[in-house]
């Protein structure tokens, strides 16, 4: 090597070189810091005062701006430090030196540009995300220019190819973020199944409706108010439930819902009252609240802020054709979070409705949900065209099964153990 070519400018493009390599490490650690943090842990540090995560949380809420002013700054300093690496080996070594800068600068982008900042910000990537945010901001302002123009550059490419942006897909991204999150803590034991339960649960109300879980109207107990006032009262008092609805002629001709201690209070009035009656002159239908319908597609989000609003916690369930189909209550969606609750008034199932056999195979009660025997037993039966275990079956086999029929789909054996007229009351499952 000539002695006259470590001249200052030799040692100035050495520097040069050094400084957009650093410069190069800024860009690729924050790229990934700022990609991989979690927003919900910078919302946390931004509430509690934190400047850095603050400016991290408005950097990140247009990542496309923000990517393309860092891959913008990242593209600039390394074409720039391999430009300036050639012409000094070129220098030196001459047309040799264009493969040697090749080698040298490919080892230090890749070590010290890349690989390593890119692991130190995974490592800890919501700190080095504070950090690098406020430098980040000002830059995104200063390339917003250029990035706006290769932004629409892009995107009138992509609008070309077919590709159609998606408004909602960041809220249905962060809600599947979310669920992944939850499952796979559960998979790895960080969280309890119980917990997994609850949090999906919640999570999955607002994709939901009233008709998946809603008592049907063959399980409904209702009163007729043609019957005499003594056997009303009996019914009511019999009855685990303190709400009840009241039809006359047909239960699609619901009057009303009476509640127990609104018709005790009736009672009491007629029996002890200023001016005794007696409880044969007693009129269920002026006890009984209005009814109140709603339809059958309504999502179990919006019905329990309605439940809430309304100070009510029962609601009859109707098709689009005004026909009733079942009835819910606040109850059963909060079920649907916290599993099933009783009280010292619930009838006690002797049945389990689902029960485990000595073969392994599984008893199940045609009338338990598919989403329920999921969660009780893992598995991942589908519940889009069914809501109950003796629905899917009919559904995947297109007819109405008898006594000892089996089929085989979605890698489990079915078989039809009873059935009462036209509905499937017993089957046993077991996986392939």
């Amino acid at each position: 090597m000539p002695t006259d070519t470590l001249d200052t400018a030799f040692w100035l493009t050495c520097a040069a070189i050094l400084a957009l390599l650093v410069m190069s490490a800024f860009f690729s650690g924050s790229e990934t810091a700022l990609t991989a943090s979690s927003r919900a842990k910078l919302k946390a540090q931004a509430d509690k005062g934190s400047r850095g995560a603050k400016a991290a949380m408005t950097v990140t809420e247009d990542r496309e701006r923000m990517i393309g002013a860092l891959l913008l700054g990242n593209n600039i300093v390394n074409i720039l430090s391999a430009s300036l690496a050639t012409a000094l080996m070129t220098r030196v070594f001459g047309d040799s030196g264009v493969a040697l800068a090749t080698l040298v600068m490919t080892a230090l982008v890749l070590i010290f540009g890349e690989v390593m900042p890119k692991t130190l910000a995974i490592t800890f990537p919501e700190p080095v995300a504070t950090r690098v945010a406020p430098i980040i901001r000002v830059m995104i302002l200063v390339f917003t220019p250029v990035v706006s123009l290769v932004r629409t550059l892009v995107r009138g490419l992509l609008w070309l190819c077919g590709v159609r942006p998606n408004p909602g897909g960041e809220m249905l991204a962060l809600r599947e973020e979310i669920a992944g999150a939850i499952a796979l803590g559960h998979s790895e034991g960080a969280v309890e199944k119980a917990d997994r339960d609850r949090l999906l649960g919640a999570l999955d109300l607002s994709h939901r409706t009233v008709d998946e879980i809603m008592r049907h109207r063959r399980q409904v107990e209702m009163i007729d108010a043609d019957l005499p006032p003594g056997e009303i009262i009996t019914r009511v008092l019999a009855s685990p439930h303190t709400r009840l609805p009241i039809y006359r002629g047909s239960d699609d001709n619901i009057l009303g819902v009476v509640h127990a201690k609104d018709l005790l209070r009736e009672v009491e009035r007629l029996v002890r009252g200023e001016d005794p009656q007696g409880i044969d002159r007693l009129d269920i239908v002026k006890v009984a609240m209005k009814p109140y319908f709603i339809p059958e597609t309504t999502s179990l989000d919006e019905q329990m802020r309605e439940f809430l609003a309304r100070r009510t916690h029962f609601a009859l369930v109707v098709d689009e054709y005004g026909t009733l189909q079942g009835l819910i209550t606040l109850e059963d969606i909060l079920e649907e979070i916290v599993g099933e609750i009783t009280d010292e008034f619930d009838v006690v199932q002797k049945d389990s409705a689902l029960t485990r056999t000595e073969d392994g195979a599984y008893l199940i009660d045609g009338a338990m949900t598919i989403r329920d025997l999921n969660r009780a037993t893992d598995w991942r039966l589908p519940d889009d065209e069914a809501n109950t275990i003796a629905g899917l079956v009919i559904h995947e086999a297109q007819m109405i099964p008898n006594e000892g029929q089996v089929f085989s789909f979605h890698g489990f054996r079915f078989t039809v153990v009873s059935k009462r007229e036209n509905r499937i009351t017993k089957l046993k499952l077991r996986p392939l």
